[in-house]
Formats: C-alpha cells, sequence, structure tokens
C-alpha cells in the first residue's frame, strides 16, 4: 500500500550505505574487527566498566542473559504484563516460568514494583523488565526489591537506547541487559542486538554463550592469533555479522540527535492530542528521567471501536499499530498466566501512532487530523 505517513522509517543516509559497502569491500563480513569496534563504541556508551556483546537479535540477548544469570527449570522469573512476547518466550526456553506483574496506572503503563513484589514466591529467581516507549521503570523502588530478595535483576532494553533513569542510562542498573537493534528500533541494523554487563565474569560467560561456548573466535583463528580452542558450556550460533555492525557504529553516532528529533515529534503529538476527546496519553506527564521518545503510544477510550479506527486511519492512507496483544489472549501463555487487569485493559484499547526521526511536522498534524475524522466517524 502507498502510505501517506508509514509508521516507521529509516533515517539512513551516504554514512550506512558507505559503511556497508566498505565491509563487502573489506572481504570479512562474518563476526571480525567491526564488531569488536561496536562493542567497544557501545560499551562506552554505557559507561566505564560496562562491556558489550554484539549478538544477531534482542531475543538472542535475552535469551543468552537468563542463561547467564541461572535461570534454570521451574525457576519462577517475574516479566511484564504489557511487553513483546520474546520476554516469556526465553525464560519458557530455559524451562523458567514467567509471572507476569501489572503496570502501574493507564497513564503510567511501567511494570509496578508494587505488584513485583507481591509475586515473588520462594521460587522467584530473577525479575525481568521492560522500559516500554523508551521511559525508565522506577529502578529505585524496583532495584530495592530486587536486592532485599536477593534477586537478579535483568533490563530488557530493547525500547531504551539513549535513555536514562534520573540521569543514570538505562541498562546499568542490573546483573544484565539486552538491547535490540531491530528495524523500527532507535538503533537499527535490521536484525541485531547487544547483551551488556559490568560483570567480568557474566561477560565472558555471554561471550563464550554467543558463540557455541567456543573460547576463540573464527577472526584469532584466521589471523593466527590461536590455533585451536574449548568449548566451556553449550552455546548457540548468535554471532552478528559485519554489515550489521557497521551499521550499528553509524547508528550509534546519529543517536543523540535522532532522539532530540523524536522528542520534538512527541511534544507536537502531545499538543496535538491532549484536548482530543477518545484519547489518553499515557507517559505525558513523565518525570523519572529522560526518555527517548521509541514509539507514540495512545489509549483510546473504552467506548471508542479500536479496529474501526485503524481501519479508516489506514484508508486515509496512515499507518498504526498495536504494542502490544495481551499475553492472555495467546494459546501458548493463556493457561500458564494470571490476569492482569490494567495492563490487559490497556493491550485491548491501545494505539501506536507513527513516529520516526526523519517525520515532517506535516506529518505529525496529518496523523493527529486523521485521527480526529476517524474518532469522529467511529463514534
Amino acid at each position: 500500500m502507498d502510505w501517506k505517513v508509514q509508521f516507521f522509517k529509516l533515517n539512513y543516509g551516504e554514512e550506512e550505505l558507505q559503511a556497508v559497502v566498505d565491509t563487502i569491500e573489506s572481504g570479512w563480513i562474518t563476526m571480525g574487527q567491526r564488531t569488536i569496534d561496536f562493542e567497544a563504541a557501545f560499551s562506552a556508551y554505557l559507561g566505564e566498566g560496562y562491556r558489550g556483546v554484539a549478538v544477531s537479535s534482542g531475543t538472542a540477548a535475552l535469551h543468552i542473559g537468563v542463561i547467564a544469570c541461572d535461570i534454570h527449570p521451574g525457576d519462577e522469573v517475574i516479566v511484564p504484563a504489557l511487553t513483546f512476547v520474546a520476554d516469556l518466550n526465553v525464560v519458557r526456553a530455559v524451562g523458567g516460568i514467567p509471572v507476569l506483574a501489572d503496570i502501574k496506572s493507564l497513564t503510567d503503563w511501567s511494570m509496578d514494583p508494587k505488584d513485583i513484589e507481591a509475586k515473588i514466591t520462594k521460587n522467584t529467581k530473577a525479575v525481568l523488565i521492560v522500559h516500554y516507549a523508551g521511559y525508565a521503570c522506577d529502578m529505585e523502588a524496583i532495584s530495592e526489591i530486587t536486592g532485599k530478595h536477593n534477586l537478579k535483576l535483568i533490563e530488557d532494553c530493547a525500547h531504551a537506547p539513549g535513555a536514562d533513569y534520573k540521569g543514570k542510562k538505562l541498562g546499568t542498573s542490573g546483573e544484565i541487559s539486552a538491547w535490540s537493534f531491530f528495524t523500527n528500533k532507535n538503533i537499527s541494523v535490521g536484525e541485531g542486538g547487544m547483551v551488556a554487563t559490568s560483570d567480568p565474569e557474566l561477560y565472558e560467560r555471554c561471550r563464550y554463550l554467543r558463540s557455541h561456548g567456543m573460547t576463540v573466535a573464527t577472526l584469532d583463528r584466521i589471523k593466527g592469533r590461536a590455533e585451536t580452542y574449548d568449548v566451556v558450556e553449550p552455546g548457540f550460533n548468535y554471532r552478528i555479522d559485519e554489515m550489521r555492525a557497521a551499521l550499528g557504529i553509524v547508528q550509534l553516532k546519529k543517536l543523540e540527535e535522532a532522539n532530540k528529533r523524536r522528542e520534538e515529534i512527541t511534544r507536537r503529538y502531545f499538543a496535538n492530542l491532549q484536548d482530543m476527546d477518545g484519547v489518553i496519553l499515557p507517559f505525558k506527564d513523565f518525570e523519572r528521567g529522560l526518555p527517548n521518545y521509541h514509539i507514540m503510544p495512545i489509549l483510546l477510550r473504552e467506548e471508542i471501536d479500536r479496529g474501526k479506527v485503524i481501519q479508516n486511519m489506514k484508508e486515509a492512507g496512515i499507518q498504526t499499530s498495536i504494542h502490544y496483544p495481551a499475553i492472555q489472549s495467546f494459546k501458548a501463555y493463556r493457561e500458564l498466566v494470571k490476569p492482569t487487569p490494567k495492563a490487559q485493559y490497556v493491550s485491548e484499547h491501545e494505539l501506536t501512532l507513527p513516529l520516526y526521526p526523519t517525520m515532517t511536522d506535516n506529518e505529525v498534524d496529518l496523523v493527529c487530523t486523521t485521527l480526529q475524522h476517524a474518532l469522529i466517524s467511529t463514534s
């Protein structure tokens, strides 16, 4: 379909094109020096003491992180009720049991620390949080809870590059953090991710798990820096390739400027939508830190038919999305998880509007005008 405003567009330019061309012309396209350079740049972004391991996807980063935190069959991990299913899938993949914690309110969709603590049992081993839409969870309260109960804290930072909590970068509060560089993320390489930690032992384990549990990378053997290798534990082929690493280096350099533009767009959305009948704006008065404005979620009032709004906007050339369907609606999980009323309500009434760094003010205004007409026609 020929969209007037699509949901997301890349902010790629000549730099990304040249980075890929240079990589191909180098003759080395599997994990190599560009991956090392990307890891170094991302580690520097996180701050002193942090080291990142670049991987093939955000889900791979989560999977490695869960294994590195010693989640075993039967262990419970508290996860967000409002999230992408990958958070639950990686827990189940290691035999763990995901336990849903609800959101704080209909205007703050972060995990509720009180509900996290209420869900802790003798079998709980970790809390896996998500900074939904790039807005920080209440890290002070959550860290206090995990510390008091001796639980591992895993940060899913798929939405979080460039965001902070009261000046502290997201992804630097727990034992480990997992990052996604999927196409629509603030750092976009198509498919790719990073797992990061300040713990030297966890770092080494993540590095081994990324590549079959092997102690030596292919590049080191090719360069003659090692003749053979050991395998310390069963691992995976979760390696990133050099083209995506090269894209990541360029995208990381663009992150701060791109996030500033995302903020301008979001504030324009807030100004246009704050008095619109039928619309509630989550995170509008957010004060826990600097967001990165990853997506633009809104909540439609209960009487609004979301399906009709989506269809009307589609017919007008505006692409939208939903973040996210309720976990309880999925066949794989409906018998496993318990109700989370606030998150389920949001899942049934949330609508995500287009947001990307190259979006123009006129496009923002067009989305808002189209939304208003769609709401009127469905009332």
